[in-house]
């Protein structure tokens, strides 16, 4: 029988009947650490910070969605048209080296572990959070190396690092099972911009390529339809009524800005220093089967004041489902 992902599903079948082929089995699922050491025997299930009932599998197994381990690169220059302008890119810049990620490959894969300008780092999307957030994967006295654990809380992709089997929340960097649980990843400032807004800034910089092109069909979107969902996907919670839940928001730590509000006002300064600013010009991920052809949702960028002026600040563009989760006590900035 063919093994799929659930990347491969979602576009075989369509994100509604998969909503609805998945619920069933899900909603009566029980936590069952038990079931889980035969794939995670180094993990120390007696360490945790959540719920284990918090924990659902995501319909793929430990490495079923394949993290990249050893990333190939191109200058960004030889890819000036092998991408549509508007099309998302995660993009960092350490010690003057800049790379651009474009979702189109980590919507496959959702971990990248690199090292850029001689910093261990690991590059993750989570489709369904359209949470897009770099690490520092220098961790204590480790270089830690992370992979997709086939599980998901609040619908946010569960990563694992491969060195002590700790279960790690990708939107926050919390340690929430294993040795590391209730410790945190240092997050590192990145950008998800249009493809044009990277190579204007970096035009000597590099692009992340595909290992082989045809492992998977790069450019389209598995996921085709899901941010005009009104219920997000394998989630288990209370959704927000401040917001329609699939409502995209910018997160910084515990705030929230509506995007709605920062397109209409452009640029919001906030009193501790935040400047939070919108510009047309960057496609959906997650809307039309093509993610070229996505629907403009804007290019964010946050950065804060300092003595050497603005510098970029770590941030996320989310859904309002996915904020509420995290941070229930976390302040909303509405139109």
């Amino acid at each position: 029988m063919k093994k799929f992902t659930r990347p491969a599903l979602l576009m075989a079948v369509g994100v509604s009947a998969w909503l609805a082929l998945a619920a069933a089995p899900f909603a009566e699922a029980s936590a069952a650490p038990e079931r889980w050491k035969h794939a995670f025997p180094e993990t120390d299930f007696s360490k945790h910070t959540v719920p284990f009932d918090e924990i659902i599998s995501g319909g793929v197994g430990r490495d079923g969605i394949p993290s990249i381990d050893d990333p190939q690169f191109e200058p960004a220059k030889e890819h000036d048209d092998s991408f549509a302008g508007n099309e998302p890119v995660v993009s960092i810049n350490v010690n003057g080296d800049a790379r651009a990620y474009p979702l189109q490959i980590l919507t496959w894969h959702e971990i990248v572990n690199d090292v850029v300008g001689g910093k261990p780092l690991a590059i993750t999307y989570c489709p369904l959070c359209n949470s897009a957030v770099v690490f520092d994967a220098q961790f204590e006295t480790e270089i830690l190396e992370f992979g997709v654990s086939g599980m998901l809380r609040y619908s946010d992709l569960v990563m694992y690092d491969r060195q002590t089997g700790t279960w790690w929340q990708q939107f926050t960097g919390n340690g929430i099972v294993g040795k590391h649980a209730g410790k945190r990843l240092t997050l590192v400032p990145s950008r998800l911009e249009s493809w044009d807004n990277f190579l204007e800034r970096h035009p000597d910089g590099q692009v992340l390529v595909p290992n082989d092109p045809r492992a998977r069909p790069y450019g389209r979107n598995p996921y085709a339809g899901y941010d005009s969902n009104q219920q997000p996907f394998l989630f288990r919670g209370e959704l927000p009524d401040i917001l329609p839940a699939m409502a995209r928001v910018v997160s910084v730590e515990d705030q929230a800005w509506e995007m709605e509000l920062l397109r209409e006002k452009g640029q919001i300064a906030t009193d501790d220093g935040l400047v939070l600013s919108w510009s047309e010009g960057q496609a959906s991920a997650l809307d039309s089967s093509e993610i070229s052809q996505g629907r403009d949702v804007g290019n964010v960028l946050v950065q804060r004041q300092s003595e050497d002026g603005l510098v970029d600040e770590v941030y996320d563009v989310t859904f309002a489902f996915v904020f509420h989760a995290f941070h229930p006590e976390g302040t909303w900035h509405l139109r």
